[in-house]
């Protein structure tokens, strides 16, 4: 009989600013262990590794962020079982608050603090923290991040009599909707954007209400108003917006989706439905692509 050892998932960031005296590393103490690591920890139940990440980020430090390029995994063996952290960079949404500096200790971490890079390299105890602070290092956090989205379950047209773009959601794609509304919340989604058709618009108003974002409806991006062309050029128009308006999400369609891919710069991902594809992109180059199922 073969036992299986028992799958721990967990997330956190490695949260980078620039101090006084040069770029400074976000990390935190744990009296238990007695030892200095980056902001993490296990994924509740139901709940997305993205959320987890940013809300372990603000919970053992005070700092809020959103996510940016993600980092290699830590995988390695706990008592009673092995345990994989998936990491991101982290990107503070707001400098000037508090954060770190009005952290509250409580007996799980008792202190959070902004180091200068040099001297956090040796602060860290482990040595595969040690890597990822390296890793973090090269990644460069100026990217700009698009979100390909396909729109969640939805009505079959064969059982669907009317006009196919006003086809709706089924149960089922609107759970979906509301499981994408936290992922795109991590990334800290700025702009949204959808095709015209009931179903995409459906899968992205969670989100945009909860945000408080305004839902933009574009046609070019329906099936029915589809023209290889002016999709790569709305395509490459958002890419160019975002660097000021912030991560944008496009949802769409099977048929679309290859053509917003291509003016990404990205082979076509073949997402299910309620699937998105999260690409980082820098002067034009892919630095990443992740892929997250609502």
């Amino acid at each position: 009989m073969v036992i299986r050892a028992r799958q721990i998932e967990a997330a956190g960031a490695v949260v980078l600013r620039d101090g006084i005296g040069g770029r400074e590393v976000l990390l935190v103490h744990r009296p238990t262990y007695d030892d200095w690591s980056f902001p993490k920890g296990k994924v509740d139940r139901g709940e997305h590794v993205t959320a987890c990440a940013i809300r372990e980020v603000e919970e053992e430090t005070g700092v809020r962020i959103r996510l940016s390029v993600p980092l290699r995994s830590q995988r390695y063996p706990v008592k009673g079982g092995v345990k994989t952290v998936h990491y991101w960079s982290g990107i503070v949404i707001d400098p000037d608050a508090p954060g770190a500096e009005a952290y509250v200790p409580n007996d799980e971490i008792d202190e959070a603090t902004w180091w200068p890079i040099d001297k956090a390299a040796r602060m860290l105890t482990y040595r595969y923290d040690r890597k990822t602070l390296r890793e973090a290092l090269r990644t460069r956090l100026a990217t700009r991040t698009v979100i390909v989205l396909r729109h969640g379950e939805s009505r079959s047209r064969g059982a669907w009599r009317t006009d196919d773009q006003l086809r709706p959601l089924l149960v089922a794609g609107r759970r979906q909707a509301e499981r994408v509304a936290p992922v795109l919340e991590a990334y800290g989604t700025a702009r949204v954007v959808s095709s015209s058709s009931t179903r995409c618009l459906e899968t992205v108003v969670p989100y945009a209400e909860r945000a408080g974002h305004p839902l933009e409806a574009i046609g070019m991006l329906s099936e029915e108003g589809f023209a290889p062309g002016g999709v790569a050029a709305l395509v490459t128009k958002l890419v160019r917006q975002a660097k000021r308006q912030g991560p944008t999400v496009i949802c769409s369609h099977r048929p679309v989706l290859p053509d917003v891919f291509a003016a990404l710069g990205v082979a076509d991902q073949k997402l299910a439905k309620g699937e998105m594809a999260v690409v980082h992109l820098r002067r034009g180059a892919v630095l990443a692509i992740e892929r997250h199922l609502a």
